[in-house]
């Protein structure tokens, strides 16, 4: 099983790649301390020294041709970069193909031609003819591209990507995506994660290269009056990516027959706009918010797996899970015995057990089912689900809500949906709650899913989604009965996914929402989900997720409700912060706003021909 990188050639330190076997050696460490056994050179081939380093320490690697003919040029015509591919794969093949370590290879990414597969098939046949030492692919493409029928190995992108825009499980594989073929299947690209720009990293651009576009994004931030909460936008940002790729990595390694895949990336691309999505920076320096450790454990040759129907159940439900291990691992295990237990967020144990021991053969293999009643659970609360196969560990998140709720007091609260009954109100003194989703205008074009941004937004003409999960205040009185850390986690979903948010940006400099979803860090526009403020001589909670609808099927959001009332109807109560009528009227009336739309369908300049 390929637990790989895709490595994109970026060095700004010398704006080349290195040329020194100490460089590459220390690079394959850094990466085989998160797991890593693959990497994929994106349209390059590495030097000399990036061949030795992997022979050393056991990297397979995957050289390409330097070609993404897509951009204004296209294969198989005839053209001259037909022979230019010919000439410079072979040099290739020559050049560095007694290397062990160059075990799989590809004519480059995501090419573009009608005759394309014609053309490319041909050179594979013509490369397993030439040198049948290695495994060769037509190219490294998205799930939209032909394939070439004498490929030996697959790179598509079908074996990726997160079902989020249903509620979040880990039952779902990618068994149906790879099950038509008949040659190792591996995921190109899975990932890109996007995380908030970590402004720390500007001064360790000593070399060719300055930060010149986080000294941008930095200054626009600060220009928001949001310059003192980019370290939490990234903690908070970086967390729920890690959220993210733990998710989709172990969806790969739950699927029988999975060749493998190719995370882009476990570093950050500086390029195409700015590629956030590394769990490390374009350095290969940690990003605090995960460890090495801690990523090994979802993306290692052990990796015990957890198949969750979903993760938000009631207190008379029961939880049951399958338990299994995904083991790529050089030898078989013998009498392992499957440990687990259940803590709570205080780390106290409530339940624990063992599962039959076992032989732990190569591949996929069932351990049996966790199940326990969720009774325990007085008060709505987050636990933690650990299953351990000696040395290997592995964890989940989970959460418990009381089955029903006392009635909400709301003797002294109004309750209304109505920005001008909610205006009137609290000019009157009240108490008001305004449930305002579906009723923004002003921030109504900033599109949140549950998933960050893919990418980045100006690759992509600011494609939805436009934010990196939210940041929120868990100490916050408001959130006394709504168990939850400073970041999105699964819980959250039911809030969050396709739920509207409101643009704060001309409100007080020093306002902060109680829940702020973060956004893209190209526009940097100051967003609230809940907030609460002083409003003439009362005192208002704005809420623009739904949390009335369903509340049944909808325990999340009837949590919410319940943990917002709750304090509305406490001495807590006290908003720090007065805004007017004027300002709140903006959010809710048409045209009261300058709300702009900065989605395009031109192309980005670096594909421009």
């Amino acid at each position: 099983f390929l637990r790989g990188t895709v490595e994109c050639a970026a060095h700004p330190l010398t704006g080349y790649a290195p040329m020194e076997k100490a460089y590459w050696l220390d690079l394959y460490q850094k990466a085989k301390a998160y797991g890593v056994n693959h990497f994929r050179f994106h349209s390059w081939c590495p030097p000399r020294a990036a061949f030795e380093a992997a022979d050393e320490l056991g990297i397979y690697l995957q050289p390409e041709g330097p070609f993404w003919t897509n951009h204004g040029t296209a294969v198989g015509n005839g053209w001259p970069i037909d022979q230019y591919i010919r000439e410079e794969c072979d040099r290739i093949l020559r050049a560095y193909g007694n290397h062990p370590s160059f075990v799989l290879f590809a004519y480059g990414n995501e090419p573009a031609g009608r005759h394309q597969i014609t053309f490319l098939n041909g050179l594979v046949d013509y490369w397993k003819e030439q040198d049948p030492r290695r495994l060769y692919t037509h190219a490294s493409i998205g799930g939209s591209w032909p394939l070439a029928p004498s490929n030996e190995f697959i790179v598509c992108s079908g074996s990726r990507g997160l079902p989020w825009d249903r509620r979040p499980n880990s039952e779902f594989d990618f068994s149906g995506k790879i099950a038509p073929f008949n040659v190792p299947y591996v995921a190109h690209e899975m990932g890109q994660y996007c995380v908030f720009p970590n402004f720390e990293e500007i001064p360790k651009y000593t070399g060719v290269y300055q930060a010149k576009n986080f000294e941008m994004f930095k200054a626009e931030l600060e220009r928001k009056n949001m310059g003192p909460q980019a370290r939490d936008f990234f903690m908070a940002s970086g967390k729920f990516q890690a959220i993210c790729y733990k998710n989709e990595i172990e969806a790969s390694l739950r699927t029988p027959g999975n060749g493998g895949t190719q995370l882009l990336s476990l570093n950050d691309f500086p390029g195409q706009g700015s590629a956030l999505v590394g769990v490390t920076d374009v350095f290969w320096e940690p990003k605090e918010y995960i460890t090495a450790e801690e990523f090994r454990r979802f993306f290692s040759p052990t990796v015990p797996i957890a198949r969750f129907p979903k993760f938000v159940y009631s207190n008379d439900e029961q939880l049951t899970v399958a338990a299994e291990v995904a083991h790529f691992g050089p030898e078989i295990l013998q009498g392992c015995l499957p440990e687990w237990k259940v803590c709570d967020d205080k780390g106290k144990i409530v339940a624990k057990g063992e599962l039959p021991a076992t032989e732990i053969t190569f591949g996929n293999l069932a351990l049996g089912r966790i199940s326990l009643s969720l009774d325990f659970a007085r008060e709505a609360g987050q636990y933690k689900l650990s299953l351990s196969l000696g040395k290997c560990s592995n964890q989940w998140d989970f959460w418990v809500y009381p089955a029903s709720l006392p009635e909400d007091d709301i003797t002294d609260i109004f309750v209304t949906d109505d920005y001008k009954q909610a205006a009137e109100q609290a000019q009157q003194g009240a108490r008001v709650l305004l449930l305002a989703a579906g009723k923004v205008e002003k921030g109504k074009e900033v599109v949140q899913y549950f998933r960050p941004v893919f990418w980045n937004t100006s690759w992509f003409q600011m494609r939805p989604p436009h934010t990196l999960g939210i940041l929120t205040r868990p100490e916050h009185p408001a959130l006394a009965a709504f168990p939850t850390e400073y970041h999105s986690n699964l819980q959250w979903w039911e809030l969050l996914h396709n739920q509207q948010v409101m643009n704060l940006d001309d409100f007080p400099a020093g306002f902060l929402p109680i829940v702020q979803p973060i956004d893209t860090w190209f526009i940097n526009r100051k967003l609230g989900l809940i907030f609460e403020a002083r409003l003439g001589s009362g005192r208002l909670m704005v809420c623009s997720a739904d949390i009335s609808s369903a509340p049944d099927q909808r325990i999340v959001a009837r949590q919410m409700r319940h943990s917002l009332l709750h304090y509305m109807n406490s001495e807590q109560f006290a908003p720090p912060f007065e805004i007017s009528q004027e300002q709140l009227s903006a959010l809710f009336e048409p045209g009261h706003d300058d709300n702009y739309d900065v989605r395009t369908s031109d192309s980005p300049m670096d594909l421009k021909p």
